[in-house]
């Protein structure tokens, strides 16, 4: 149901909106969901008052949570660190912890306009006419996010730091399949494999653990804004590079770094923010590492669905992920042995 149909939640929030952005007489005029958004709900919600008319974007929780997902104000708590840190976010504004406006904690920022739709982004020429130059800014961004080191103050609800952060997430990810009581044998072979080959002693760095391309907006051909940041923590910065040139992420382009432009652009513009970027090669086993995450991920999301609590096609759609990943992860693994 749209926000504005609940009359109590409605004149709540726009009490709360008026009070916090310091802008009297404000009302709200429409609100909306915004598709996307698989583990946590996004609304664009549009007001005016008497500086004019505005939009925002209201963040808030799913109706059934993924243990792997962060708070609201935790997600929070890294945009203000990402904007400090010149990372291209939407300018976060303020944050409610409490459910008594709407009934559950959210946050709101600037709306900022332009499109996340990966199969769009990787397909239409249109949208990003320079995927050179679109790629360079990824990859600058980036390295500006994995120049954020240990400790931070504003981030000391993030999990401890680990000597060795990557076999930490591997295990992290064999406990979360344990959790909800998956038999997969031939993702629980990833997992065994990426344990033995997991590197020794690491240094930690703030890593987003979903940068790939639908968690970024691209507006008239170029970096608006990253999303999605609910899975952030202290780890390897090569996870995040995995993460977005593994083939599970490249949207039926993996010529492409993340479906949407030349890996060479990418580790490019890392370099250019001073990021010690891998060779291609090197790259492997993080790719690895992003195939079994995202076999976890989407045996939890049908787990929602499974359990009762979450009704949706969607996530029962997800649950037939994991077999076309293991694949994936076999293959790779084999030639990696």
């Amino acid at each position: 149901m749209d926000l504005i149909e609940i009359p109590e939640i409605a004149d709540r929030l726009a009490h709360w909106l008026a009070v916090v952005l310091h802008r009297p007489g404000l009302r709200i005029t429409s609100t909306r969901r915004l598709t996307g958004g698989a583990i946590q709900q996004n609304w664009k919600v549009e007001t005016i008052d008497l500086i004019g008319e505005s939009a925002w974007l209201l963040r808030t929780d799913a109706d059934v949570l993924v243990s792997a997902s962060g708070s609201r104000a935790g997600e929070y708590a890294l945009l203000k660190a990402m904007v400090k840190a010149g990372v291209k976010v939407a300018t976060p504004r303020a944050l409610c912890d409490s459910r008594e406006v709407i009934g559950r904690p959210f946050f709101i920022t600037d709306f900022v306009p332009g499109l996340a739709t990966a199969y769009r982004l990787v397909r239409d020429d249109s949208l990003v006419p320079d995927r050179e130059a679109l790629t360079f800014e990824l990859g600058q961004n980036l390295a500006r996010l994995h120049r954020v080191l240990p400790p931070v103050a504003e981030l000391d609800f993030l999990a401890p730091v680990e000597s060795r952060p990557t076999l930490a997430q591997v295990l992290l990810q064999r406990a979360h399949l344990d959790e909800i009581g998956v038999a997969d044998p031939a993702l629980e072979w990833g997992l065994r494999w990426l344990e033995l080959n997991a590197p020794g002693k690491e240094r930690a760095h703030l890593v987003h653990r979903d940068f790939r391309t639908g968690n970024y907006m691209v507006h008239e051909g170029r970096l608006a804004a990253l999303l999605d940041w609910e899975f952030a923590g202290w780890g390897n910065p090569l996870e995040d590079m995995g993460w977005f040139t593994a083939k599970c992420w490249c949207f039926g382009r993996p010529d492409r770094a993340g479906g949407v432009g030349p890996l060479a652009s990418f580790l490019a513009g890392y370099r250019d923010e001073g990021g010690e970027a891998p060779l291609p090669e090197e790259l492997r086993y993080w790719q690895m590492l992003a195939q079994a995450r995202w076999a976890v991920i989407a045996h939890l999301q049908a787990h929602r669905h499974h359990s009762g609590k979450e009704r949706s096609l969607e996530l029962l759609l997800t649950g037939r992920i994991p077999s076309q990943l293991n694949l994936e992860l076999l293959t790779a693994g084999g030639r990696a042995s």
